[in-house]
């Protein structure tokens, strides 16, 4: 049976794809239908028909999934942006550990009895709502020329006008709504992609979630020329970079936590949010937010009362969900099993976060970053916690790595770090580099700790690791992106030969 674009159909879903699409089938015939949740009974309107498969709008729910739940968002299906916000929490959670587990068995050809004896419960949030220290509001304006901001409607660059996300912090609303009111008052321009005109382009708010330090960066399409007190890469600046400039700031100051206020200068038709030049416009140039390790053997995962600072600017890379980071990386730590004899590569490693808490365990760290401005902030973030046994390397982590092996096996060093008793891996989305791999298995360390964004592209890294002569011990998710098909993955790989 085939069928032809904006056929209607009744169909029971019965599984969810990896984007978090319902689907289902009718007579054989396999459908794939946004926004439909396992065990709903749905009518949907073909879109794009192909010879064994389609893809569907959901029109109507006919018979409510029981995990299907109101979503809190009345935008969530507009926006895309929270895929999974009409599931239960609990059903969330395990559709993400089988999301983790079909990728291991599918893509890394594991046995899925092999892949059941190592997988430990994936962590969930225990709230899983308001949990985001960062976003990135784009400003524009609607039909009728007001001013606006919210997020893009799903792979296009329509906003939809919301300044109340269901996943950013509280006071988000608060200071969009001020900065919106300024517009609009003082006549402030919004920028507009077709014609590269129009002031303000994107509003950036990071929140210390444990600080309560807000930030907020205006991302401006302005050059300005005159330049004072330059001070590690902000510069305070007496010219006006907004009209009637000192109201706004007047405002945003009133707002309980404000820390940090200032403009962002990007004047590049590009789809890049932030530019590279930052002007301090009001109060510190940063704000400052502590990581905490937790017990993670223990229930709800108490606090062990170790804990790092970390200060972080409008450019800084920081993990957007302040609490489940403090799992993911406590479990990471746990899983390196350190004693304090062991040396320890950190391969991706930001602005040291990782490194610096390997760092109180470990012997000596090495962490390895592409971005300059990282390792600047690692090496900043290692003496503000005063640890000195750790060292950072600007470069891509699969250059890095194979020249330093190369340099030390040619000139024959004892280097402790050539040969390394742990290797923490936390790369983007799409996994290692091959030389960065067959690095790390000529290293030979004695474990492995693979912290992954991407269960796919982990589940082919960790096939190529275990043919090269390692073994999974344990596999654990971590939910940082409720609502979202996001997840986080944690693996220990030993060497079988230990």
């Amino acid at each position: 049976m085939e069928f032809k674009k904006n056929d209607c159909v009744t169909v029971t879903i019965e599984d969810m794809g990896s984007d978090g699409e319902g689907i289902g089938k009718v007579d054989g015939f396999t459908l794939f239908i946004k926004d439909a949740v396992i065990g709903d009974q749905v009518e949907a309107k073909i879109i794009k028909s192909k010879k064994h498969y389609a893809y569907a709008r959901l029109e109507k729910v006919l018979q409510p999934s029981p995990f299907r739940v109101e979503p809190k968002c009345a935008y969530h299906r507009q926006c895309g942006g929270c895929q999974l916000q009409a599931l239960s929490y609990s059903e969330q959670l395990h559709f993400k550990e089988q999301k983790i587990r079909n990728n291991l068995i599918r893509i890394g050809g594991f046995d899925a009895e092999y892949i059941d004896e190592r997988m430990q419960p994936i962590v969930g949030m225990e709230e899983p709502f308001h949990y985001r220290n960062k976003a990135q509001y784009p400003i524009g304006t609607d039909r009728d020329g007001n001013v606006i901001t919210g997020f893009y409607a799903g792979r296009t660059h329509n906003i939809i006008a919301n300044t109340d996300c269901a996943l950013g912090a509280s006071e988000n609303q608060q200071i969009l709504e001020t900065i919106l009111s300024y517009m609009r008052k003082n006549k402030v321009t919004a920028y507009d992609e077709v014609t590269g005109k129009g002031l303000v382009r994107h509003v950036l708010i990071r929140k210390g979630f444990t600080s309560g330090q807000l930030m907020v960066c205006l991302v401006i399409n302005k050059k300005m020329t005159k330049m004072l007190y330059p001070t590690a890469g902000v510069q305070k600046n007496t010219n006006e970079f907004l009209p009637n400039q000192g109201e706004l700031l007047a405002a945003l100051a009133e707002i309980q936590g404000m820390t940090s206020v200032s403009v962002s200068i990007n004047t590049e038709k590009t789809n890049v949010i932030m530019g590279t030049e930052i002007h301090n416009l009001w109060g510190e140039s940063t704000i400052e937010d502590t990581i905490h390790v937790r017990d993670m053997q223990k229930e709800n995962y108490p606090y062990t009362g170790d804990a790092l600072t970390f200060k972080i600017s409008p450019l800084s890379f920081y993990q957007v969900n302040p609490v489940q980071t403090e799992k993911l990386y406590s479990l990471a730590l746990e899983y390196a099993g350190l004693t304090g004899k062991e040396t320890v590569w950190d391969l991706y490693c930001g602005i040291g976060t990782i490194s610096l808490f390997l760092a109180g365990k470990a012997k000596k760290v090495c962490g390895v970053e592409i971005i300059p401005q990282a390792i600047d902030d690692a090496r900043e973030n290692a003496k503000r916690n005063h640890i000195e046994n750790a060292e950072f390397f600007v470069g891509k982590a699969e250059e890095v790595l194979p020249e330093f092996y190369k340099k030390a096996t040619t000139e024959a060093s004892s280097d402790e770090m050539l040969h390394p008793d742990v290797i923490v891996v936390d790369p983007p989305r799409k996994g290692c580099d091959d030389a960065c791999l067959n690095t790390m298995l000529r290293m030979q360390p004695e474990r492995i700790v693979y912290v992954s964004c991407d269960s796919a592209t982990l589940a082919r890294d960790l096939k190529i690791l275990c043919d090269g002569g390692y073994e999974i011990r344990k596999v654990r998710g971590v939910d940082q992106f409720g609502m979202t098909v996001h997840v986080e993955t944690v693996v220990l790989l030993q060497r079988k030969d230990m």
